[in-house]
């Protein structure tokens, strides 16, 4: 195992190997909580699973060979727009969803609508965010929300909810207003659930700060918070208090929660200071207050 894990090829194996079975994961994930939550109780999903289920429900078409069929057109765009491999894998993926969907049979959990929502919307966020994350997708729609994600940034989850408008609409005269609520109501927890695995749990802020006492905050940034920071020349500004010139502009990522730290420094050092936040989707590498128990954050060189 070490000299296959030493190899290019090796690690190429063994990342295959890591991305096909958590695709697997994500496909169980998502037929428990279409099978064992939302499909017995009469929940609609969303996307091409819930027009799979509406022809069920209007057509008797077995919901299995509806979501292959209607899943193709956005499989052919996946090919055309986005990648073959992930067309290889989506291509895997919904049809392990399908098969599941046909053989699996499960007691019923509960009979309370709330619950049936939530956790039905759970297990099928997960298991919708762990095949994304790993280059697949469960339903053709989802392969619309990774195309607009890609091109304009809008989320996965955002993009399938919109979708999912239209076909939710139809769905209060298919089946009673009641449950098409509730089904709206698991859609809602899935597609938080998708996002939140697709980008993580640690939710992180992005803050730039222009201030005249940049040394001080830049000091007092490291010392207080244990934070690493992006540190920019600035040539000129124009403000409330005139031209500014030769300064410097600090940058920091750091945890949500600690934004209240941030603003306590500028505010006792300098309470003029432009401060602007944003939100970062995903982090990698640099120093972040997780990777700072083994260091020693008073030895840290403010530059």
């Amino acid at each position: 195992m070490s000299v296959i894990n030493n190899t290019k090829f090796g690690r190429k194996v063994l990342q295959g190997i890591n991305e096909y079975t958590q695709i697997a994961l994500g496909v169980i994930l998502a037929s428990i909580g279409l099978k064992a939550f939302l499909l017995p109780n009469g929940f609609i999903d969303g996307g091409i699973t819930g027009i799979a289920i509406l022809l069920k429900t209007a057509l008797g078409i077995n919901i299995s060979w509806a979501l292959i069929i209607l899943s193709l057109p956005f499989l052919v765009m996946a090919y055309i727009r986005l990648s073959r491999i992930m067309v290889f894998k989506s291509i895997l993926s919904i049809l392990s969803l399908a098969l599941l969907l046909h053989l699996e049979n499960f007691e019923l959990v509960t009979e309370d609508k709330l619950l049936i929502a939530i956790f039905g919307g759970l297990f099928l966020g997960a298991g919708i965010g762990i095949t994304i994350k790993n280059g697949a997708v469960l339903d053709g729609s989802e392969i619309l929300g990774v195309y607009i994600n890609k091109r304009f940034g809008l989320s996965v989850g955002s993009v399938i909810l919109l979708f999912n408008v239209l076909l939710f609409g139809i769905a209060t005269f298919v089946v009673s207003q009641e449950t098409a609520m509730y089904s709206i109501l698991a859609f809602l927890v899935t597609a938080k659930i998708t996002d939140l695995t697709l980008q993580g749990f640690e939710n992180y802020i992005g803050v730039m700060i222009v201030s005249k006492n940049y040394p001080e905050l830049k000091e007092a940034i490291t010392q207080e918070l244990g934070s690493g920071m992006t540190v920019f020349d600035g040539v000129q500004g124009y403000g409330k208090h005139g031209k500014q010139e030769d300064f410097e502009v600090i940058q920091i990522v750091i945890n949500r929660i600690e934004i209240i730290k941030i603003h306590r420094i500028v505010d006792q050092i300098d309470p003029t200071a432009f401060l602007i936040e944003y939100d970062v989707n995903q982090v990698k590498g640099g120093i972040l207050r997780k990777f700072l128990p083994n260091l020693d954050v008073t030895k840290l060189k403010v530059v």
